[in-house]
């Protein structure tokens, strides 16, 4: 797995981006500009990138601004997606370091702190947590680039099940559907999720707690 990836533009130039130790470092040529070169702190990034447009973009922990962006699947798209997976996977190691060196407040015996509880949608008479509504335009787009960027037989039920949900997106047993065809794709998963986050976002605790 490389630490290092060359994406080249017709127009934009050349920019290098490479893991070294703790931190990133990116050097952009272009031939209409002079050349930049920064760094940034792996523990700084958002572990899950968002795709805006055509690329692949690392924010900020803090203003989610913009740090590291890449083109989409270049210079292809097994290439990318390896590198996309080792730096998801150093910045959230790095974080994690970070916060275990970082000393916390000692408690105190002056009074009780309670943390707010979170706002949760409640219904009055069963008490039960109401799931999330599904964003139909967000599963279209997922649809669209796991089509464009990944495809292969392997994520064609993948893909049925999200088609399935985006005609239906009331419907439970499309999110269930979809919950087990992503876990039969194994080491896919990342490739999935690189373009198209939406998808972790349906299985996480909010949409699929009702299941």
């Amino acid at each position: 797995m490389g630490t290092k990836l060359v994406q080249k533009h017709l127009i934009k130039g050349t920019r290098e981006i490479e893991i070294v130790d703790d931190a990133v470092n990116i050097h952009i040529r272009s031939p209409f500009r002079k050349d930049e070169a920064l760094t940034v702190r792996l523990a700084e990034l958002n572990p899950e990138p968002i795709i805006s447009q055509s690329r692949l973009e690392f924010t900020s922990r803090d203003n989610n601004e913009a740090l590291i962006s890449l083109y989409l699947a270049k210079p292809n798209a097994e290439e990318f997606n390896a590198f996309v997976n080792l730096l998801k996977q150093k910045a959230q190691q790095e974080y994690n370091a970070t916060a275990i060196l970082t000393p916390t407040a000692s408690p105190t015996l002056e009074g009780n702190v309670y943390d707010e509880p979170p706002d949760i949608e409640v219904h009055e008479e069963s008490a039960e947590i109401v799931r999330k509504p599904v964003r139909v335009e967000a599963v279209e787009e997922s649809i669209n680039m796991l089509s464009k960027y990944v495809g292969g037989e392997e994520i064609v039920p993948l893909l049925s099940a999200l088609k399935a949900l985006q005609s239906d997106p009331d419907n439970i047993e499309h999110l269930s559907r979809l919950a087990g065809e992503f876990d039969t794709l194994g080491p896919g998963q990342g490739a999935v999720l690189t373009y198209a986050p939406y998808i972790g976002i349906l299985l996480s605790d909010g949409y699929t707690r009702n299941l």
